[in-house]
């Protein structure tokens, strides 16, 4: 027996307007707002992968190069940004530091590990609690946006430091791969149709419980 669902019954919701349409094929019009309506996202699968993989590849020189170039007094600094996590903490500006590094370095290593899983179990078919991978999902696409922390930082600090001669800070291109590891993670988590991972619970049928395979001849032969 399987579970009943709007796919199952060829109905699909507008992305747009949220309206309920009978789907006669792959791409219907839908007839409140004139959106394009989809029973999933067209091509999830391979449009999340190639933005993930991309994100993996940028991600090195995000974390690599400088994300800020520091002039004074003649003298040119450039951070990275593990540089500046461990210039907080020598100094004891512990907080600062564990926000930097929570928000610019464990979160977007951690959505692009939780997006590289999600897409392999999705790949591979997998049943393994489906629940639990689609709460992953929504707590993945949740925090991803605050990675531009760092980002922010930067974009103040440019506009504010400007000393003339005595200091100027620019910023460095670490600051834009890691925007665009940012934009590229969150694009990747958009484009993810989690609806995929029940897909594959669908396609398989329900187990009958023991108790009504006992209770079905007990009833016929009374």
């Amino acid at each position: 027996m399987k579970a009943k669902t709007a796919m199952a019954a060829g109905l699909a919701s507008c992305h747009d307007c949220g309206g309920l349409q009978k789907m006669q094929g792959d791409h219907v019009q839908c007839p409140r707002c004139g959106s394009v309506m989809h029973l999933r996202k067209p091509d999830s699968l391979n449009r999340t992968w190639a933005l993930t993989i991309a994100s993996v590849i940028l991600y090195i020189p995000a974390n690599v190069l400088p994300i800020t170039r520091t002039e004074a007094l003649g003298k040119e600094q450039a951070d990275t940004i593990m540089s500046g996590v461990l210039y907080f903490l020598k100094h004891g500006d512990w907080p600062l530091a564990l926000v930097i590094f929570t928000a610019s370095v464990a979160v977007p290593f951690l959505k692009i590990v939780v997006l590289l899983f999600l897409l392999w179990t999705t790949q591979q078919r997998s049943t393994w609690r489906p629940l639990d991978r689609t709460r992953l999902y929504r707590i993945t696409e949740l925090v991803g946006r605050w990675s531009m922390v760092d980002i922010y930082v930067v974009t103040i600090l440019v506009a504010l430091v400007q000393l003339g001669v005595l200091a100027q800070i620019t910023a460095g291109p670490g600051a834009l791969y890691f925007a665009l590891v940012v934009v590229l993670t969150m694009l990747a988590a958009e484009s993810y149709d989690p609806r995929l991972i029940w897909d594959a619970v669908d396609d398989q049928e329900e187990p009958v419980p023991q108790d009504a395979l006992v209770r079905e001849p007990q009833e016929q032969n009374a």
